[in-house]
């Protein structure tokens, strides 16, 4: 394995600590800053609109100069972000903070992806890939855990110094490992916006914000639910943290794996099961051992989507696959930004700290509606190819 994945990766630890680390410091930053828990998870809201329009942006913006110096330009910005969130006086200077670092996040996973795969050979291209975004679901295994810990013993503003650290690390990797690779050609932005004009990719897109949103309406309010309403202590949100990270790599393994066998079915089982799940969380909530098995599934079912909508997107998205791909990382992160917007507002409704389980499962409920419509269209487009008469040949 080329050192420089180790580089892509560590990179890819520390994007995904700082995505996910802020669920479990919500009541301690409210607190800090005098705000509500509601109005603090605007920080996740921030931070998923940052991706979704940096995504783009940040990779159509790449192509001007070589992809190394682009990732080293995402890691410096990354760093920036979380040191201004690490000192931040006021809470809109934060919310600021998270910003900023957000958008580095697809675009270092778009180019990352492209690198990864020019560093190795032709048949291990997949594996290189696949050895960065490790990166991203060891981050909710060790890093959002051990991020937690910190922030709710030291301090939350020492988590995303430790952070803002490990962005300095992946950057100095890739400045000494990866290797100068030449100038991507100038993108056709007419070319690439092209791919939406299919409704297919339309429709992968929607199912994207809505079956992850479903994950992001549960996991956002996680720290006060467990300990308002199922009694785990404080420090029992780091493993459950844990749990949801143990989930998040079963679920992407599962859904890999598939994907390219049977993808609609896997993904008709996946978000049915994350609404199932999601509906029976709000009453489960109140028990310690179910709600534990529910994060757990929660996380599962919800990564198990990723693949097989990300695949979706890639098949029906001809001749623009780069905008396309960087496109639906940041609608996974419109779906971030929906679902913890609708949960922070049923709570604030008065409905309760398990109320966002049901606006998750409704949001799964919908993308699953979508999946149905979009392989019913998908199978009327190939019987109407299959059936339309041919046009007579012109005999000169």
């Amino acid at each position: 394995m080329p050192l420089a994945l180790l580089a892509l990766a560590i990179g890819a630890f520390g994007i995904g600590t700082t995505e996910f680390v802020i669920m479990g410091l919500l009541p301690e930053v409210a607190g800090d800053f005098g705000v509500s828990v509601p109005t603090a998870g605007y920080l996740v809201t921030g931070y998923a609109l940052g991706v979704m329009f940096g995504a783009p942006l940040m990779t159509v913006l790449g192509t001007k100069i070589t992809r190394k110096r682009m990732l080293m330009l995402l890691m410096g910005l990354f760093v920036v972000g979380n040191v201004l969130s690490a000192v931040a006086p006021t809470f809109g200077v934060m919310l600021a903070g998270r910003v900023v670092s957000s958008l580095a996040h697809g675009a270092f996973f778009g180019i990352g992806s492209v690198v990864a795969a020019e560093l190795v050979a032709p048949e291990k291209k997949a594996g290189a890939i696949a050895t960065m975004f490790t990166g991203l679901t060891v981050a909710n295994v060790v890093g959002v855990p051990l991020g937690t810990y910190v922030g709710q013993s030291a301090g939350w503003r020492v988590t995303f110094l430790f952070v803002a650290a490990l962005g300095l690390v992946g950057l100095a990797g890739i400045a000494k490992l990866v290797p100068d690779l030449p100038k991507p050609e100038g993108v056709r932005l007419r070319h690439e916006l092209s791919a939406f004009k299919n409704v297919q990719v339309l429709l992968a897109m929607a199912m994207t914000v809505l079956g992850f949103g479903g994950v992001f309406a549960a996991i956002t309010y996680i720290a006060p639910m467990m300990t308002h309403v199922t009694g785990y202590a404080d420090s029992s949100v780091t493993w459950l943290l844990v749990l949801f990270g143990l989930g998040m790599v079963a679920g992407n393994l599962i859904g890999g794996k598939f994907a390219d066998r049977k993808l609609m079915p896997m993904l008709y089982t996946a978000l049915g099961g994350l609404a199932l799940v999601l509906a029976l969380f709000t009453v489960g909530a109140h028990d310690k051992t179910a709600a534990a098995v529910s994060v757990f599934l929660i996380g599962a079912l919800g990564f198990a989507t990723v693949p097989p909508l990300q695949k979706r997107v890639l098949d029906h998205a001809h001749g623009a696959p780069t905008l396309a791909s960087a496109v639906n990382i940041g609608a996974f992160n419109a779906g971030n930004a929906l679902a913890a917007w609708l949960g922070g507002m049923v709570i604030s409704g008065g409905l309760g700290y398990t109320s966002p389980n049901w606006v998750g499962a409704l949001l799964a409920a919908s993308a699953l509606a979508l999946a149905v419509l979009s392989s019913a269209l998908e199978k009327r487009g190939a019987a109407h190819e299959t059936t339309a008469p041919r046009q007579p040949v012109a005999v000169l």
